[in-house]
C-alpha cells in the first residue's frame, strides 16, 4: 500500500478533526467562499473545510487519499443534507481524475502539505485551478512552538528515520520553499501571499486524555508510540506530550482542553 495511504487510514482522524470544526468554519468564512463557487479541498479528511464551504452553496468536491475520511465525510455530508458536496479517494500529487482549470478555488488546510512528491502537488493545484481563480493553503510551520509543529517534532524525535528521498511536509511552512515550488508550477512570487494564522483545538476533556486520543487515532503519533514501545520510551513520549498539551491549554473550565497552533497561510492569484 502507498505509505502516506496507510498512514492517513491508520487510526481514525475523525476524532481529532471533531475538535477542529469551529475553526474549520471560521478559517471558510475568512476566505470569502460564495455560492455558486466551485470548489475543491484537497487533503480534505472528513470535512472540516468542505462542509462549511457547501452550507455557504459552494459546488465541493472533497478529495482525500483516506479510504475511511472518504467515507466518514460523505456520512456527514447525508446526514446533513447537503447535496452540494462530495468525496472522493485521490492523491494530491496526481489527481488524474480532475480536468485542468475547474476550479474557483483550491484549499487544502494541513491536507496536501503530508503528501509526498510536494512539487508535483504545486503543479497539480495551478494545473486544476481556473484562470482568475484563487488557491489557499493552511501549513504547520517547521519549529514553530505551538502545539501541532511540537506535536510532531517530538513524534519525529521516537520514530525511525524517514525513508531515504523523503521530503518533510514541515517545508510547506517555509515561505521560501512556498514560492519556489509554485514558481516551478508557473505561479510567479508576487501572485503569493503569506500570513500567520491561527487554529484552535476544543477537546471536551483534560490534556492527558487529549493525548490519549492523539495516541490511539492520529497516525504520526500512533507510529511514534508504537517505535518508542519497541525501545522502552513510551512512558517519557506520554509524559513529553502531557507536558506540552497541558503548557498549551488556554480554557479555564475543568476537564476542557482549548489549545491554539499557529499557522501558514498560503494565498495564490491564478
Amino acid at each position: 500500500m502507498n505509505p502516506n495511504k496507510a498512514l492517513w487510514e491508520k487510526g481514525d482522524f475523525t476524532r481529532l478533526a471533531a475538535t477542529m470544526r469551529e475553526s474549520g468554519d471560521a478559517l471558510v468564512e475568512s476566505i470569502g467562499v460564495k455560492r455558486g463557487m466551485k470548489v475543491l479541498d484537497l487533503g480534505c479528511g472528513d470535512g472540516t473545510t468542505a462542509l462549511p464551504a457547501a452550507r455557504r452553496g459552494a459546488d465541493v468536491l472533497g478529495v482525500d487519499i483516506a479510504s475511511n475520511l472518504v467515507a466518514a465525510g460523505n456520512k456527514r455530508a447525508a446526514e446533513a443534507g447537503l447535496r452540494n458536496v462530495n468525496f472522493q479517494e485521490g492523491d494530491a500529487s496526481n489527481l488524474t481524475d480532475i480536468r485542468d482549470r475547474q476550479f474557483d478555488l483550491v484549499v487544502t488546510i494541513f491536507g496536501a502539505m503530508f503528501a509526498p512528491k510536494p512539487d508535483d502537488v504545486a503543479k497539480e493545484m495551478v494545473r486544476v485551478t481556473k484562470s482568475g481563480g484563487r488557491i489557499v493553503m493552511g501549513n504547520w510551520i517547521p519549529n514553530d512552538p505551538t502545539l501541532v509543529a511540537q506535536i510532531l517534532k517530538t513524534s519525529a524525535a521516537y520514530s525511525p528515520p524517514p525513508p531515504e528521498g523523503f521530503v518533510s511536509p514541515m517545508t510547506w511552512g517555509d515561505e521560501d520553499i512556498v514560492r519556489a515550488r509554485f514558481k516551478g508550477a508557473g505561479v510567479p512570487a508576487d501572485a503569493l501571499w503569506f500570513k500567520r494564522d491561527t487554529y484552535v483545538f476544543n477537546f471536551p476533556g483534560a490534556p492527558s486524555a487529549f493525548v490519549d486520543t492523539f495516541r490511539r487515532y492520529y497516525g504520526p503519533t500512533m507510529n511514534a508510540f508504537a517505535a518508542a514501545e519497541q525501545s522502552g520510551k513510551a512512558e517519557q513520549l506520554r509524559e513529553e506530550l502531557e507536558t506540552l498539551f497541558t503548557a498549551q491549554n488556554t480554557s479555564t473550565q475543568a476537564g476542557v482542553t482549548s489549545c491554539s497552533a499557529t499557522f501558514l497561510r498560503v494565498t495564490v492569484q491564478i
